[in-house]
């Protein structure tokens, strides 16, 4: 029953806070005359992926690699596949130019990356495959990398929307912005905690947990940001947001926990990390064809269809 609440409670708390968080952002976007996109890159993105580096960080200082690991692979799976596929199903997403030819190729590149880190049987004759602290140093010097390049696009007019959002004093978009990333931490937190503690009652496996509950839930702030900036006409924010959420989990979250303590792979298969992989090969394939540089609901269908083949197949093999 304390499960249960805490999925309830979790789940409104990560409603308001992104309605918060977008309403703060977008006005702080404005009075610096920032993109949206820049700031779904950063802002947006860093603080919804706070709860995959809370979990991820401490899982692996923990020992439990197969969850921290498990984490970051379910939650970009999840971010791409269920978030732009429920997101451009509730409101087609518009995409810009330098989204498909820049951003979500640095997707692609950080799916491939962790492939060819976890893959030390295969291309060194490893013992084990493990992500180490050398691979760890190296995620973190590609979100370096990353950084400096969303810094570099910031003021850049090409990314720039006009669109209306609401006029708040700085004071107000400040304390939205923290509110909301308070409400969605937080609650993400409450729900993980609710949806693992059923999970073990069940007997699922903590891999499986990782790649599914713990992904899922920790990514919500993730889908009810998106959800809520796509219908607000703040695609850049949508779309920015699952992109530098990627990123950060990947290049940063990854990173870290490996840096701290070397991941042991375990029960997260190539099975697993090539789906990562093609999730995002599939992004940048639907915001290029079909209907130009718009994401459409029959592409979200797909996208959500994807996911849903791929949560059969995990509890098949469970």
């Amino acid at each position: 029953m304390l499960n249960i609440i805490f999925l309830v409670v979790g789940l409104v708390l990560i409603l308001y806070g992104a309605n918060w968080l977008i309403d703060g952002a977008s006005a702080v976007a404005k009075h610096f005359h920032i993109s949206d996109l820049v700031i779904g890159l950063t802002i947006v993105a860093f603080g919804t992926s706070m709860p995959e580096f809370v979990v991820s960080t401490l899982s692996s200082m923990n020992g439990s690699a197969d969850l921290a690991i498990g984490n970051v692979v379910g939650s970009n799976i999840f971010n791409i596949l269920m978030i732009v596929g429920c997101t451009a199903i509730a409101y087609p997403i518009k995409v810009e130019k330098s989204t498909l030819t820049k951003q979500i190729p640095l997707v692609i590149l950080s799916s491939f990356a962790v492939i060819v880190c976890a893959n030390d049987i295969f291309l060194d004759g490893g013992a084990n495959n493990m992500i180490g602290r050398a691979d760890g140093i190296l995620l973190l010097c590609f979100f370096a990398i990353f950084l400096g390049y969303t810094f570099a696009i910031a003021h850049s007019e090409e990314n720039g929307e006009d669109v209306k959002v609401k006029e708040l004093p700085m004071w107000k978009s400040i304390l939205f912005i923290l509110l909301g990333l308070f409400g969605l931490i937080f609650g993400g937190d409450l729900f993980v905690d609710g949806a693992s503690g059923v999970a073990r009652s069940l007997g699922v496996s903590e891999s499986i947990i990782g790649l599914t509950l713990v992904a899922g839930g920790t990514s919500l702030p993730e889908l009810a940001t998106s959800i809520v900036a796509a219908m607000k006409h703040n695609s850049g924010i949508a779309i920015g947001n699952v992109i530098g959420s990627n990123l950060f989990n990947i290049f940063f979250v990854l990173g870290t926990s490996a840096t701290i303590i070397p991941l042991s792979i375990g029960n997260i298969t190539n099975v697993d990390l090539l789906m990562l992989l093609f999730a995002s090969i599939l992004f940048w394939f639907v915001g290029w064809f079909f209907k130009k540089r718009t994401i459409t609901r029959y592409e979200g269908i797909l996208l959500v269809t994807c996911y849903v083949g791929y949560i059969a197949y995990l509890i098949a093999q469970q």
